[in-house]
């Protein structure tokens, strides 16, 4: 009787332990946990995440464009530089014109010295009449709306010819630099354009455990760099 007695007793308990262990399933419930992201993002739902990108010019092509004075730096919208370029560069131009048309009046001036006439045997030659005499200068104004007549004797009209093809091969040079500059600048603004200017070029400094030429644990700091 005492080991009937005994082994219901062990049939309920087993049953009672099993009975514990079984969760229903209708009695899971699932949670939903938010979730905290580094960078504050949050993305409601139905939303998109959109990837929004810059303009971003190509070095190669604004260097080819800057080959026309000004479209280089269109091309890289710094549209208040293309006007800094025209001026520039029409300036170096108009200069280099008006010293042309300097040194040829001067140049036409000290010629009348000269016999000039090939068929002449004193070709080359000055002519005797006006050795001590003086010549007729055109003297054009800076803007060249206007100009004045000056007489000039043979050193006056040598010494005007060589200073104004002087001026004339320096502004030619000013105006060939002027050039090239606009160019070198149209590729280095895109250049500078593709820089990563984000917030992921950072220093920061950590902990750190390991350290070079130390085989046991030793506390330290180390600067890390996110460059991308």
């Amino acid at each position: 009787m005492k080991n009937w007695f005994l082994s219901a007793v062990i049939l309920l308990l087993s049953g009672a332990v099993s009975a514990q262990n079984t969760i229903p399933r209708d009695s899971v419930k699932t949670l939903n946990v938010p979730i905290v992201v580094n960078d504050s993002t949050v993305l409601l739902p139905g939303d998109t995440l959109k990837k929004v990108k810059g303009f971003m010019p190509v070095p190669k092509t604004a260097t080819r464009m800057a080959l026309i004075p000004g479209l280089g730096q269109i091309y890289n919208r710094d549209y208040w530089k293309a006007p800094i370029v025209y001026l520039a560069f029409g300036g170096g131009l108009y200069t280099y014109y008006l010293n042309s048309l300097k040194y040829h009046d001067y140049l036409s001036a000290y010629k009348e010295f000269y016999n000039l006439d090939k068929n002449s045997p004193t070709y080359g030659q000055p002519k005797p009449e006006l050795v001590d005499s003086t010549v007729t200068v055109r003297v054009r104004s800076l803007l060249n709306t206007s100009s004045t007549y000056q007489p000039a004797s043979r050193d006056q009209a040598l010494r005007g010819k060589n200073y104004w093809r002087r001026n004339r091969g320096f502004a030619l040079i000013v105006t060939g630099l002027i050039y090239t500059l606009s160019i070198i600048e149209a590729n280095v603004a895109a250049h500078l354009k593709t820089f990563d200017l984000s917030d992921d070029l950072t220093l920061r400094i950590e902990p750190k455990l390991q350290q070079p030429a130390m085989r046991t644990p030793a506390p330290g700091v180390r600067l890390v760099f996110n460059i991308k």
